[in-house]
């Protein structure tokens, strides 16, 4: 059994390291830019006055990063070398998100966003894995160049974590001699609609309310008659890209139909293991940024004129995150590198316990090493000088988003019990014979 880092993989890191110092920092303080990222962050990404959407200039310079990174070769580091990446596997990626994390804010990883010079792309693989070839050819490429945007239309005002209870409806019907389907219904938190080409809406189609069959997901143009945006919400960390949207006699062609019909949860469902194990590496980053930083603010804060770091109160805080996340990044590479061992579908049976186990700690660990920075670091943590109360804002999103950390633990659960994974049949097998004290 070896831990040792791959020496390609380390090498990799050096060299995003070299690209990161080379592009990336020097385009962060070109024309104050770092406004962005210092204590005025909040106020410079946030236009007030138009919903509290993004400014395009912080949108603009998000984007310059990204095309910087993928002229460099590493925006799809992850995808399949058929769309210029290198498919990156997902141990390679846990490594490198929590390293990009691990370096504090800046224009290198901004989570607040799913930012990053090393991209996450999800869409490309499902659209080679379940579009029509019409599909394909039109929105693959408009994903690798980033002009054509399509957020995803799952959660409702009403249902959240439950998407077998969606109350948006869609109905076969022809317009002028074209058969298609009319969309009526709510959606919520769908994030990125402000410069979406599209929406990935899931509505039901057949069946009945908490059936986890018979949702069939739509591609809607943004600009779809009958489709209104009614307003953004501002949350705890603004800017705001989730508005809530409604669709009233909305009509799109069959040809608009993405993936099979009356099987549209497993298409949402198929990306998400390697979606949380990558966000889970980089809460973990930020979570070990936040140790590291108190650790040594702690050393050179001299109060009563002895270092912060002499007094256990605060060594022993500090200890136990630093464990926490010594622990948990054996379980996530851990977890990937099986991830990598199985086919796509085996995840799912065998690994989604343990995926679940790594993103609602990882979330969960990032507040409360950000909540002990800003206490280890008094009143400038607390204030927007240090980024601290940034990260808080942002990863306290993740342990309700990306599903909440309760609905992560019922899935540990049950794997834990049998009810589900590689364990149901032995536990719906036991009797009591078998935990009896009087059978030894």
């Amino acid at each position: 059994m070896d831990f040792d880092l791959p020496t390609d993989l380390v090498a990799y890191l050096a060299e995003l390291d070299r690209f990161i110092d080379a592009e990336i920092r020097p385009l962060e303080r070109e024309n104050d830019n770092i406004r962005f990222f210092d204590h005025r962050r909040e106020h410079a990404r946030t236009d007030w006055e138009k919903g509290g959407l993004p400014r395009q200039d912080w949108e603009d310079l998000l984007a310059e990063a990204k095309r910087r990174a993928d002229a460099a070769g590493h925006y799809r580091f992850a995808m399949p070398r058929e769309f210029g990446g290198k498919d990156g596997s997902n141990l390679w990626m846990a490594v490198i998100r929590e390293h990009l994390a691990a370096k504090g804010l800046g224009l290198h990883s901004d989570l607040q966003n799913e930012h990053s010079i090393v991209g996450n792309h999800p869409l490309v693989i499902m659209f080679r894995d379940f579009g029509t070839p019409e599909q394909k050819a039109h929105f693959i490429p408009g994903l690798l160049s980033r002009t054509i945007h399509i957020p995803f239309g799952l959660t409702e005002p009403h249902h959240g974590s439950d998407a077998t209870h969606m109350e948006t409806r869609a109905v076969e019907e022809t317009r002028d001699g074209i058969a298609g389907w009319r969309i009526d219904g709510e959606k919520m938190w769908i994030t990125g609609m402000h410069h979406a080409s599209h929406c990935a809406i899931f509505a039901r189609t057949s069946g009945k309310d908490g059936d986890a069959s018979g949702i069939t997901c739509f591609l809607v143009e943004r600009d779809a008659p009958g489709l209104v945006i009614e307003e953004y919400l501002w949350t705890f960390n603004m800017p705001t890209d989730h508005p809530r949207l409604s669709l009233s006699n909305v009509w799109v062609p069959d040809s608009a139909r993405f993936g099979a019909r009356d099987r549209g949860l497993p298409l949402a469902q198929a990306f998400v293991h390697e979606n949380r194990i990558r966000q889970a590496a980089s809460s973990l980053g930020a979570a070990a940024y936040c140790v590291n930083e108190s650790v040594r603010y702690a050393r050179v804060r001299k109060p009563f004129d002895r270092p912060l770091a002499d007094n256990q109160a605060i060594q022993f805080p500090l200890v136990e995150l630093a464990t926490q996340c010594e622990m948990l990044r054996q379980l996530i590479r851990k977890t990937a590198w099986e991830m990598d061992r199985m086919p796509h579908p085996e995840v799912e049976k065998t690994l989604s316990d343990k995926v679940s186990m790594c993103n609602y700690w990882a979330n969960r660990l990032a507040c409360e090493a950000a909540d002990r920075a800003m206490q280890v670091h008094g009143g400038i943590g607390y204030s927007r000088h240090k980024p601290f109360e940034h990260i808080y804002r942002h990863h306290r999103r993740y342990r309700i988003t990306e599903g909440s950390e309760e609905i992560q633990m019922r899935k540990v659960g049950a794997y834990l019990f049998g009810y589900a994974g590689p364990r149901r049949q032995e536990m719906s097998e036991l009797t009591w014979a078998d935990v009896d004290y009087r059978k030894s």
